[in-house]
């Protein structure tokens, strides 16, 4: 590699809006972030999916003929 021209690379710690914090390796000082692994609803099992029905059975309930 060549020297001089790589941003250098330290340890940092991400903070998260829930509270959590990790310690990781980046180009950046100290990062902050809105939502993190911790508090993702796809990560954390509260992600709600309403997959009862398919395209027609949509079209049914929002026309009211079922």
């Amino acid at each position: 590699m060549k020297e001089g021209i790589h941003p250098n690379y330290n340890q940092t710690t991400i903070t998260c809006a829930c509270g959590n914090v990790l310690e990781v390796g980046s180009t950046k000082k100290d990062i902050k972030v809105d939502i993190c692994s911790k508090c993702h609803p796809l990560w954390t099992g509260n992600l709600r999916q309403d997959k009862a029905g398919g395209r027609a059975d949509k079209f049914k309930k929002k026309y009211g003929l079922a």
